[in-house]
């Protein structure tokens, strides 16, 4: 089967590259042909246009940075869904609205071809060694059709129900990991101003009830300094906005979203959208006036797990094939 590849960024070109690292026949496109490069140098072959690659191969995936990207790459006169055909794949691996993805769905379905959404969880770090985690909304039959490719990318992939229910859950689950980095950034500052030992406080939280995916990664490059989680405000505010319209639209009435989004605007304002999402806690250093930094900890997060082949994970007390 041969697969392209849209979107090369941060999240994508991890990506890409497992689908490269275990042997797949790979097509890539992306706005800036240096950093398909790597990958051309490695046996991959070059699309001109989003169309010649949905022309010349058997699955698309693409990956990129809003909602309004995605729907330049599919619907331009070049676009993706202009070389699609029957029995041919797309697959949506973006954060990216949910209803969004059920318009262009209906597009690819209008032109015989098969739509997907698979968001991934779980950081660069991981998606560089195939061990992230892969939702995916799809028709039973359809996800059953392209898990064997997603195995090769992911190492948990759950199957959510029908297209557009991987996307409410991607930014629910960011929601969530963006709510726990803002109370480490005041966990960590208060630590600071009360003399608390920095190591200790990290390893404090890390055996406590207090620890989390994000204090073990993102509180690590935060007390390093480096900020760098491969991850921006600007997609803070696009994720987080994303899930407070989903609880807008359906009469929910939140309280911490609201402000987290606050936050995060106040931090593009002051630092730029281009600033590393854990330096939000910058804002907090500089209103008291010390660093919160310690020795010992990476720039960057690095999967230390070996890679293993990914396999279907299912919800706790369903029946197998129900959703």
């Amino acid at each position: 089967m041969k697969v392209g590849f849209i979107g090369l960024g941060n999240v994508g070109s991890k990506l890409a590259g497992s689908l490269l690292r275990n042997g797949h026949d790979l097509t890539v496109f992306d706005l800036d042909k240096d950093v398909a490069q790597p990958f051309l140098d490695k046996g991959a072959d070059w699309a001109e246009t989003p169309k010649m690659m949905a022309e010349a191969v058997d699955m698309v995936f693409t990956c990129l940075p809003s909602p309004a990207a995605c729907s330049e790459v599919m619907e331009a006169a070049n676009g993706v869904i202009a070389g699609l055909g029957p029995n041919k794949f797309w697959i949506e691996m973006s954060t990216t609205d949910a209803n969004e993805i059920r318009r262009i769905s209906e597009l690819v379905i209008g032109k015989g071809a098969i739509a997907l959404e698979a968001p991934v969880s779980g950081g660069c770090h991981r998606a560089a060694t195939g061990n992230i985690s892969i939702f995916v909304g799809a028709e039973r039959s359809a996800f059953e059709k392209v898990l064997p490719v997603l195995t090769t990318l992911g190492r948990r992939i759950l199957h959510t129900g029908p297209i557009g229910t991987a996307s409410v859950l991607k930014v629910l689950t960011n929601y969530l990991a963006t709510a726990n980095l803002c109370s480490l950034a005041e966990a960590l500052t208060v630590a600071k101003k009360t003399g608390m030992d920095l190591n200790t406080t990290y390893e404090a939280i890390r055996i406590s009830s207090g620890n989390s995916f994000v204090h073990e990664t993102e509180s690590q490059v935060i007390l390093n300094g480096s900020r760098d989680i491969s991850f921006t405000m600007d997609l803070v505010i696009k994720d987080v906005g994303l899930f407070d319209e989903i609880a807008k639209d359906h009469g929910v009435p939140l309280e911490i979203s609201p402000m987290i989004l606050d936050i995060f605007k106040d931090g593009q304002k002051r630092y730029g959208p281009r600033e590393l999402s854990p330096n939000i806690i910058r804002r907090l250093e500089d209103a008291c006036g010390v660093q919160v930094l310690a020795p010992g900890f990476p720039a960057e997060m690095v999967d230390d797990e070996p890679e293993e082949k990914g396999a279907e994970v299912f919800p706790k007390g369903a029946e197998v094939g129900r959703l």
